[in-house]
């Protein structure tokens, strides 16, 4: 993705504020942060790894966790490093191909990942409503549809906002109020109208979000009418425990998302622009870290397979430094 023509001026670079009016603690911020960062990327690693090469974890349902895993990784790493750098040594120059690059990569990303979560609902309604139909239903050739489907949607909102976005001139500051390419926050920097792709935005991912969450509300509103059916206490607890850790992923992913997007549009004036900003971290930090964390203590099979892993992994580690030792002795 090249930039435009009109933003090759004779400073090709945005500056990132960080976090506005809380510069002082971009420190103390980095911290907190570098640790998130670093449980999502392990966890998510972990669980990619794990039903990669377990082959009874080769069902729908970790499908979509393995594709979550990975969308979480490319989407905390798209933004974290850099705010990570800007925080703890004040690195806050970013080129425009980096910063328009940057952009496009989280905004796939965020539109990727709620295609996954109303696939990972309509799994378990399958798995549910429909559990003698599973194998029928979610065939191989299905789950490749769904997936194709789901990229394809985000390529094809994302691409035509970058295109606008990239195509803006900016010549005027190029002082970034945010810690990251946020669209709208670097939008505002243009010398032209900026209203249309802002628009394109708000209008898109609503009905993206909007459609999404209506589907994934009547998936789970099907599944608690037939959890509540089941004649086994057993049965329901176990369901009604698989659910709520699914409902706990999507909670944490849209509350501070639609808060984020919706505060910036209508919150202009009443809601201090470094909770604003705050607001978008944490929506793309959060999410990528509690995701594994969830699903590793929620399903019993994925955290067994994790402590195996590690436990091998130790296990090779000490014989290795054992070998080692004997060698030098």
């Amino acid at each position: 993705m090249l930039a435009s023509p009109y933003n090759q001026t004779s400073d090709n670079f945005f500056t990132l504020l960080g976090i506005p009016g809380l510069e002082g603690s971009h420190l103390w911020l980095a911290a907190p942060l570098s640790f998130m960062y670093v449980v999502g990327l392990i966890g998510n690693t972990l669980i990619l790894t794990v039903i990669c090469i377990e082959p009874t974890l080769h069902e729908p349902m970790y499908y979509f966790l393995c594709i979550l895993a990975a969308v979480d990784i490319i989407m905390a790493t798209s933004v974290t490093p850099k705010m990570l750098s800007l925080f703890w040594s004040g690195d806050n120059a970013i080129t425009f191909i980096a910063c328009f690059a940057q952009m496009y990569v989280v905004h796939t990303a965020t539109a990727t990942e709620t295609g996954l979560l109303l696939g990972m609902a309509f799994d378990r309604y399958v798995a549910i409503c429909k559990p003698l139909h599973y194998q029928t239903i979610l065939t191989p050739k299905m789950m490749l549809g769904i997936g194709l489907a789901i990229i394809v949607r985000s390529i094809v909102f994302i691409t035509p906002l970058s295109w606008m976005v990239i195509h803006l001139p900016f010549c005027g500051s190029h002082i970034v109020p945010h810690s990251y390419c946020e669209h709208m926050a670097v939008a505002k920097l243009t010398c032209a109208d900026y209203m249309p792709s802002s628009l394109y935005t708000l209008i898109g991912s609503s009905i993206i979000v909007g459609s999404d969450v209506s589907f994934i509300a009547i998936s789970y509103s099907l599944i608690l009418q037939a959890v509540f059916r089941l004649s086994s206490r057993d049965a329901r607890l176990k369901a009604l425990s698989t659910c709520g850790s699914h409902v706990a992923v999507m909670v944490l992913y849209y509350l501070p998302g639609l808060m984020s997007h919706y505060v910036e549009w209508f919150g202009q004036g009443v809601v201090p622009l470094h909770t604003q900003v705050l607001l978008a971290d944490f929506y793309l930090v959060i999410p990528p870290t509690l995701n594994p964390i969830i699903y590793g203590l929620r399903t019993k099979l994925i955290l067994q397979r994790v402590l195996g892993v590690l436990q091998n992994g130790w296990c090779i580690v000490s014989r290795l430094k054992l070998e080692k030792l004997c060698r030098s002795t």
